[in-house]
């Protein structure tokens, strides 16, 4: 194969991932039952903004497909790209999570502004670096269930991974999980930076699991599209 026939296959295979993490459920679930999930809450796209406005039901869905399309961006990637890539289908499914967490913060189906990458990034890192990322999802919800906060599970998961990543097998995903991981952990930190704020503000709000959700609450300004 030519290295420019290489080079197509790879664009391919990265665009393939980062549209299939652009896909924004959130946002589209919420249309489909008549609300902007832009316009209430945090303003944000996620499973935990969904959750709080429509309801736990869609909240999980939202959740599931999140990390669905992350897990699936890693096997597309690598299925494309093949050896294209430095490492081989593995490297190439490293470069798929990377693109699938980029697509979902940086949707072009919702003007570039899109979810924070939690549920994404599990999807896609589970796919690549199981027992770390189970490991990180063990502090998330340790860290949510002490604090009632999703906020400071999801900055516990990420703060966590990296040192899983570097303390357990690395699996199929070889040494450069350990340099990717960390990078989707910073791109996620940098996302919850608001929330980091609140928190040392002591206004973050808690979040309570419950049935049915309450009446939704205009977002901030600052959040709407």
């Amino acid at each position: 194969m030519t290295p420019g026939a290489l080079s197509v296959r790879t664009l391919l295979a990265l665009a393939a991932a980062f549209t299939l993490g652009a896909l924004p459920w959130g946002l589209w679930i919420g249309l489909a039952r008549g609300v902007d999930v832009r316009q209430h809450g945090s303003g944000n796209l996620g499973a935990t903004n969904v959750y709080r406005t429509l309801g736990p039901a869609l909240g999980w869905i939202v959740f599931g497909l999140d990390a669905l399309k992350g897990a699936l961006a890693v096997v597309v990637c690598g299925w494309i790209a093949g050896d294209a890539l430095p490492g081989g289908r593995a490297g190439a499914g490293l470069a798929g999570a990377l693109c699938a967490v980029l697509g979902h913060v940086f949707t072009p189906f919702a003007g570039f502004k899109g979810g924070k990458g939690v549920a994404t990034s599990a999807g896609a890192m589970l796919a690549v670096a199981p027992v770390a990322s189970s490991l990180a999802l063990a502090c998330f919800v340790a860290g949510a269930a002490l604090s009632q906060r999703i906020s400071v599970g999801s900055i516990a998961a990420v703060l966590s991974f990296p040192v899983f990543l570097w303390c357990v097998p690395f699996a199929s995903a070889g040494r450069g999980a350990a340099v990717v991981g960390p990078v989707v952990s910073l791109v996620i930190l940098v996302r919850h930076l608001p929330n980091i704020r609140r928190l040392l503000a002591g206004t973050e709000p808690t979040f309570a699991f419950r049935r049915s959700p309450r009446a939704p609450t205009p977002a901030p300004p600052e959040n709407r599209p």
